[in-house]
């Protein structure tokens, strides 16, 4: 799918761990940033970005900047 790994192990746990996290806050209310939308809807779109590369192992931002976590 795509040309090389570059997310580690340790590194997709905490994209899965942040983005499930991310998702969930906004229906908390922990605090009143929630009700503004846009950062409403941008937790959940950096949510799901961030779940998304852990599924597939790749990040885009790494490549441009020549950072790899796995080995």
């Amino acid at each position: 799918m795509f040309k090389s790994a570059n997310v580690g192990r340790l590194d997709q746990v905490l994209r899965i761990i942040v983005g499930i996290a991310l998702i969930a806050a906004p229906y908390f209310y922990v605090s009143d940033i929630w009700e503004s939308q846009p950062f409403y809807y941008g937790a959940h779109i950096v949510g799901a970005i961030l779940i998304l590369t852990a599924f597939v192992r790749f990040c885009p931002l790494y490549r441009i900047v020549g950072m790899r976590t796995c080995s």
